[in-house]
């Protein structure tokens, strides 16, 4: 499970969304599935229920969504927009 990190900030539209890691004083412009998937991830989703959203509203795959998933949070986690939580 993951966690957004403090400081960070995001801003949610019909094109996607902006996060601003106030800390490092980065942007980050994120389209319609990584908006999505941040949402969900702010709430607090799992990531097991977050691939089944992902591949429902966008109509993939289920593997496809995950692995997507993955990779989306990966790169968050390089950035340290997100913290893996136990």
């Amino acid at each position: 499970m993951h966690k957004i990190s403090e400081g960070v900030r995001s801003t949610h539209g019909q094109d996607g969304a902006i996060v601003l890691d106030v800390q490092q004083g980065q942007m980050f412009n994120l389209n319609l599935v990584g908006s999505r998937i941040l949402e969900l991830l702010e709430a607090g989703t799992p990531e097991a229920v977050i691939a089944d959203e992902i591949s429902r509203q966008f109509e993939v795959s289920r593997d496809t969504a995950n692995q997507d998933m993955q990779e989306f949070i990966d790169a968050l986690k390089e950035r340290g927009l997100v913290k893996e939580t136990k």
